[in-house]
């Protein structure tokens, strides 16, 4: 027999302990949670229950607002350790989930398993930005979804954020890539976009929070994110492999002399703009942005507009470091040929087994979200290689793979399993390499000297 009573003292006491339950509103909070307990049919509590009872044990947005802003007023850091460490605590980001997610790093790559995220392989879904069924929010990271129990979202909690002259928020992710994994989001709900305004808007987010980068992803499906239809940027706690890449070659700008702009020393092509002068970051990135969109260079491949749309869009991602802003621009194109249907500058056919999904902002930095599916799959690969078995039939599609590790694993003379690892950051790094529009850096050069720019010598 469940004690319903003790289960929901049991409650009250975790949310006094973590939630700053108030004494005030202990009774009324502990009949609203024995009223959801009464409700169930099974032992345990169904994963709609949980949320619920831990909507209800949690503080009111306003609450969470005030708080939040009264700690940023002191010290920024601060302000996002509780606030991350309040959405751990009431169950809204899942970290126990999280934290069982393989992680490992492979040369300057590092590459997850995320068992928690689905496997999003139409991009087409991306432009329709997921729109909610019931409640009244327009997609599915709108802020009406506070509260809203039709997608797990009664223990959302969310706080507010100026980025330029408009009013934005702030949300951690529940199954978020990286460490405090959050989206900047656009209180109002307009396409996802990159124009002159995004470079300032992302300078305000680190002058706020200078202990995370923040980026946003390209405008375009299967360059973009998997929500297209409302503006927001990702970003978070974690300095991710791209921003700690070198530069190969340094140019210069006579109009911006406090400003360096850097090839940087990566898969894709970025360009990194170095300065402190917001100004000049902004009025530089804005310059490379125009020039990129209206590109072409059929003899590469790049077609920026055609019959099918526009294809050209940037990803641009900043940290603040003792050089000042660090802004990198991603260049990206969605051109799709006879070919190569899935992207000319997207993952190959021979990886899709591995990663057929966009590559997005996170992955186009270093971090590789590949799908949960894969943890079985590869594990199946490794015994065959192990027991010198050949592939069984069902595993065609992992013939590379087997082939490649097998090979790895009697060079180096080492376990199947960590030569798996090794042919992972093989292959995403050969993805990075496949979404490159420039595949060699003096042509990066040459875009930015047709623009002005001098190459220091």
């Amino acid at each position: 027999m469940i004690d319903i009573k003790q289960e929901a003292e049991n409650l009250i006491a975790y949310a006094k302990q973590h939630l700053e339950l108030k004494a005030d509103d202990e009774i009324y909070v502990k009949n609203r949670v024995l009223e959801v307990l009464s409700k169930r049919e099974n032992k345990e509590l169904t994963t709609d229950e949980k949320d619920e009872i831990y909507g209800l044990l949690s503080l009111m947005p306003s609450e969470i607002n005030a708080k939040f802003k009264s700690l940023l007023t002191k010290d920024s850091k601060k302000a996002t350790d509780w606030f991350y460490d309040y959405c751990v605590h009431n169950d809204y980001v899942k970290k126990s989930v999280l934290d069982k997610n393989p992680r490992f790093e492979v040369g300057n790559l590092i590459i997850t398993i995320n068992k928690a995220k689905p496997e999003f392989r139409d991009p087409k879904k991306a432009v329709q930005g997921n729109s909610v069924d019931g409640g009244f929010a327009k997609c599915v990271i709108c802020r009406e979804n506070e509260g809203f129990g039709g997608r797990a979202k009664r223990n959302l909690r969310t706080v507010d954020l100026t980025l330029g002259d408009e009013k934005w928020f702030w949300q951690y992710s529940p199954y978020g890539y990286f460490n405090e994994h959050g989206i900047a989001v656009n209180c109002e709900h307009i396409p996802m976009r990159v124009d002159g305004s995004t470079f300032g808007k992302l300078m305000d987010f680190v002058d706020m929070f200078p202990h995370y980068f923040i980026g946003c992803n390209a405008p375009l499906p299967r360059i973009g994110g998997s929500v297209l239809a409302h503006d927001h940027y990702q970003g978070g706690g974690e300095i991710l492999p791209m921003h700690k890449a070198k530069a190969v070659y340094t140019l210069k700008h006579k109009d911006y002399p406090d400003a360096k702009i850097e090839v940087v020393d990566w898969q894709g092509t970025v360009i990194r703009v170095v300065s402190r002068n917001r100004r000049a970051i902004e009025n530089i990135c804005k310059t490379i942005n125009d020039k990129w969109v209206n590109y072409d260079n059929v003899e590469l491949g790049i077609i920026h507009k055609d019959k099918d749309g526009i294809h050209n869009a940037i990803s641009p991602t900043v940290v603040k470091t003792k050089r000042g802003y660090e802004m990198s621009v991603i260049l990206r194109s969605n051109i799709t040929n006879l070919q190569y249907p899935d992207g000319v500058f997207h993952a190959h056919p021979e990886y899709h087994v591995i990663k057929k999904e966009s590559i997005g902002l996170i992955e186009a930095q270093g971090l590789f979200i590949l799908p949960g599916r894969l943890e079985n799959e590869l594990a199946a690969i490794e015994k065959f290689i192990d027991e010198k078995k050949p592939l069984l039939p069902g595993y065609t599609a992992f013939k590379l793979i087997y082939d490649e590790t097998k090979a790895i694993c009697a060079r180096n003379k080492i376990s199947a399993h960590e030569a798996m690892q090794k042919e992972l950051g093989s292959i995403c790094n050969r993805i990075l390499e496949n979404t490159a529009v420039f595949k060699d850096k003096k042509q990066t050069v040459d875009f930015l000297t047709d623009m002005g720019f001098k190459y220091e010598r």
